[in-house]
């Protein structure tokens, strides 16, 4: 098989040259190029990359512009923002753009490396820190939400007690821990969910917990 294509776009020369080996080393992806924001349409369209890995802060053209370009293309790639910040205020602006991720620039190189495979494969990718940044954007302090509350009806009562852990930002393995559960359990009933729901990603799905007031507030877990 072909390797991944992976283009990396931040305004910062030693952050990209990192990115770049980190990403660079594992032996089914290929970095085939990083540039500034400015540049990113152009490299996106001469280099075809599968994945994007974008700064959401830029001097040049901002990571959120660049985004909605991108996504514009007859083709998009896949594209995960990054931030030195868990409490970015454009996570939430980012996901609604289309972002198909949001990392941590201080992600773990084995971590970062299985977040592109993620994002090559049509997945999304959040930490859990920014999941429960994100959870608390959307959520205001009000009541259940009825229509929330009726997507949530359809679900078995182990998949309620996977989304209500999913709404507290834990992860796959984390769930599979409280629910003692295998990770692969706890993918399948994911999926199960986000079908039933209508939900995109698991943070559309997070947000729907806590509507239908099945999840604790961000901090809880």
């Amino acid at each position: 098989m072909s390797p991944t294509r992976v283009l990396i776009v931040d305004d910062e020369v030693l952050v990209r040259s990192g990115l770049s080996l980190i990403v660079g080393s594992a032996p089914d992806l290929e970095v085939v190029g990083s540039c500034s924001g400015g540049q990113a349409e152009e490299q996106v369209g001469a280099l075809g990359p599968h994945v994007v890995l974008l700064d959401v802060r830029m001097p040049d053209l901002d990571g959120i512009t660049v985004l909605r370009r991108l996504r514009t293309l007859p083709d998009p790639p896949a594209v995960a923002m990054l931030t030195t910040f868990d409490t970015d205020e454009y996570i939430g602006t980012a996901l609604r753009a289309g972002a198909a991720g949001f990392l941590l620039k201080d992600t773990a190189p084995e971590q970062l490396v299985h977040s592109v495979r993620i994002l090559a494969a049509g997945g999304s990718v959040l930490s859990p820190t920014v999941t429960r940044t994100v959870i608390s954007g959307y959520v205001d302090g009000g009541g259940p939400d009825t229509e929330a509350a009726r997507l949530a009806r359809q679900l078995t009562s182990r998949e309620l007690d996977v989304l209500a852990l999913l709404g507290e930002g834990l992860s796959n393995a984390e769930i599979a821990d409280r629910l003692y559960l295998g990770t692969g359990t706890v993918k399948d009933h994911i999926s199960a969910i986000l079908g039933k729901l209508g939900a995109a990603n698991r943070v559309q799905a997070a947000v729907i917990a806590h509507r239908a007031g099945l999840a604790r507030g961000p901090e809880g877990a």
